[in-house]
This record gives C-alpha cells, sequence and structure tokens, in this order.
C-alpha cells in the first residue's frame, strides 16, 4: 500500500489535530494523531479523567431490508437475533475456514436495518463481504465517508456529556451497548455506550461536516475536567491493559476465535453461519495453542513480533503486542503459546532483539475498572 503523505487520506478532524499539535502518522491508509501531549499523559487522563479520539477512520456498513437480520446473523459468529431495538453486540466475523476476517460491533437499529462498525484495514474487505452476502436479499450502503465517529472515554465522559447541552444529561442512563439518538453541542449525533480502552465512555456517530464542531466543544468542557486529546499511542496501551485485541495483531486470517479467547462470542447453537463447521472442528480437536497475557520479570519490553521463548531457550510462540502498562506499573504483552504452556505461572523468555528477558503468563486482564 502506498503510504506516502499524497496517497494518504484525513479524517474531518485534521485541522483540529494539527491545531493542538498531534503528531500525525501514517495508519492503515489514513493520517492519524499517533500523539499529541505523550502517550503516558493521554493514557493517564483516560484512566482518571477522560480522553478524546478520532475514530472516524473506522468502517461504518449498513443493511437494510427485511431479510437484513437475517443477513446479519449469518455473517457473524454472534447471536445478533437477541438484540432488541438500541443494542449492540461486539463480534467477529469468520471466512469458511473458520478464522477471523474482522472483529466488528454490530448494531440492531431496528429489525429491518442494522450498522456494522468494522476496522479501517478492512474497511474494503468487509465491505465488498457484507455487499456479496446482501445481494438480492436486502439492501446494502457504506456509509463509512458520511460518518464520523468520535470516541470519549474516561470516568468522568458522562459528566462531560452532561454539560454538552442537547440530550447530555440524559446519556448518563444509557445501559453499556446501547445506544441512541441525541443532540450533542448542536449535532445531531447517534450515542453508543461502547469503547476500547477498558474505561467508561461513549463512541458518538456524527455526519462528517458536524465533527470538528462537535470535536472542539468537548475539548474546550473537558479541559476544566482534565481532558485530554488522545492519540493512537495511548490507545494501544490502553486496549493492551484491558486485553482487548488488535486486528493485525492478536488477530487475523490466521487465527480462530477460540484460540484467541474469543470463545465467548462464539455461538455454535444459534444456527447457521459462515465459519461454524470449522470452528466446531477446532473445539473437537482441541486447542494446541492459546492467547495468553504475561508480565515481564526481566528488564525489556516485549513487542510485536518479538519470539516467545521456552525455558530450554526454543521458539514456541510469538509476541502479538507489548508496551510497559502505565496503569499497572509494569511492562506487559500478550502472545500465543503452545496450551502446555499457557498456564498462570508458567515461566517463559522474551527474545528482545538477541537478548532472552525472563517472563511470567499471568491472568488477564491487567487492568479492570472498579465498578
Amino acid at each position: 500500500m502506498d503510504q506516502s503523505p499524497a496517497a494518504l487520506r484525513r479524517t474531518p478532524l485534521y485541522d483540529e489535530h494539527v491545531a493542538l499539535g498531534g503528531r500525525l502518522v501514517p495508519y492503515a491508509g489514513w493520517e492519524m494523531p499517533v500523539q499529541y501531549k505523550g502517550v503516558t499523559d493521554e493514557h493517564r487522563a483516560v484512566r482518571t479523567a477522560a480522553g478524546i479520539f478520532d475514530v472516524c477512520h473506522m468502517g461504518e456498513l449498513v443493511l437494510s431490508g427485511d431479510h437484513a437480520a437475517d443477513v446479519v446473523d449469518y455473517l457473524i459468529t454472534n447471536d445478533a437475533k437477541r438484540l432488541m431495538d438500541g443494542q449492540a453486540l461486539y463480534t467477529v466475523a469468520c471466512n469458511d475456514a473458520g478464522t477471523i476476517l474482522d472483529d466488528l460491533i454490530v448494531y440492531r437499529v431496528s429489525q429491518t436495518k442494522w450498522l456494522i462498525v468494522c476496522n479501517a484495514a478492512n474497511r474494503d474487505k468487509m465491505a465488498a463481504h457484507f455487499r456479496a452476502a446482501a445481494a438480492n436479499h436486502c439492501d446494502f450502503d457504506d456509509a463509512s465517508d458520511r460518518t464520523a465517529l468520535i470516541a470519549l472515554q474516561g470516568p468522568k465522559a458522562l459528566t462531560l456529556l452532561a454539560q454538552a447541552g442537547g440530550d447530555g444529561a440524559a446519556l448518563a442512563e444509557l445501559p453499556n451497548f446501547h445506544f441512541r439518538d441525541a443532540t450533542l453541542a448542536n449535532v445531531p449525533c447517534t450515542v453508543a455506550r461502547t469503547g476500547y480502552t477498558g474505561e467508561d465512555g461513549v463512541e458518538i456517530f456524527c455526519p462528517t461536516d458536524g465533527a470538528a464542531q462537535l470535536w472542539r466543544a468537548l475539548v474546550q468542557l473537558g479541559g476544566p475536567l482534565g481532558l485530554e486529546a488522545a492519540g493512537l499511542g495511548a490507545r494501544d496501551t490502553l486496549r493492551l491493559e484491558a486485553r482487548l485485541s488488535l486486528y493485525g495483531n492478536e488477530i487475523d486470517e490466521s487465527t480462530n476465535p477460540l484460540e484467541a479467547g474469543l470463545a465467548w462470542v462464539v455461538k455454535l447453537g444459534k444456527g447457521d453461519f459462515v465459519g461454524r463447521t470449522a470452528i466446531e472442528r477446532f473445539k473437537a480437536a482441541g486447542l494446541t495453542r492459546k492467547l495468553v497475557g504475561f508480565e515481564m520479570t526481566g528488564r525489556g519490553i516485549a513487542r510485536h513480533g518479538y519470539p516467545l521463548l521456552d525455558k530450554l531457550g526454543i521458539k514456541v510462540g510469538m509476541c502479538t503486542s507489548g508496551s510497559p502498562g502505565p496503569t499497572v506499573g509494569k511492562n506487559i504483552g500478550l502472545g500465543y503459546l503452545p496450551t502446555s504452556l499457557a498456564e498462570v505461572g508458567t515461566s517463559i523468555e522474551v527474545d528482545c532483539r538477541g537478548r532472552s528477558v525472563s517472563a511470567v503468563v499471568v491472568k488477564t486482564p491487567f487492568y479492570k475498572r472498579s465498578s
């Protein structure tokens, strides 16, 4: 993929990032802020107050019509038909081989209208996948270019929304993984109580031409509460502490949901879906590897792609994500290990650029907010 500046796309919030001093980098074909003041400061703001993220690069796919629910349910592993209007769920979509095409959030607007949010890097792939399945069954619309998405995360996120006018105060009553239409800062929105940080908060959909107005209002109102604009760097450390998978790291078309620790989003009893037969075979055969969390006990930081070694120094797995965890105060990582080495308390080594550093398998998530 051509990642030269001329080829990169910009979100409707690009000028806001420049004004805030954001450091922009190529990401999934987009020019995105990796940080503003610094990853650790932004991470801590989300854990203690609030952070605001530009996630306009994500894909938004809409299926509508009498058979839209059937199409959506057939393409995902979770059970879409248990949703009520205004409810959402996390899921994955698999191919016929039972490996993961993408992880998604599915929103039931009504029985005849569904919104699917997919990862930016997979937008074209998933649009083609859903469009093909919808053919002759229901209408399909890739609404990504008309839709902006802003994430507001942290313990003070709902307090901040209450100051944004319109329906802001009522959003505190919105249950987890539910959504509703609202007006914030005079911008018509759809607000979902979802997120990717391990904190409470919301993700706000709005028309692209209203995104900058909404962003500026939230940044201004949030300043006295400790809100910081947060970039991709903090987004990554936050989701890692919460053990949330990143497509291209923990999950991809070489991984199945069972070994990735996502069996909870696979509903084999719901009926047929793409990949079901293959996943049943994986389950019957037993897993040969598992995604685990580990803490570094030696001096070193694990990074994506670093080999994981057994006590004899033999490569047995791979680190999928790793970094310092600002909240937990430890260097942490995720990676795949043989099931025989996946038990909590197992000692392993991480090959950090040719230097073997000790680590131990630990229970995850590394961080869980107090209720």
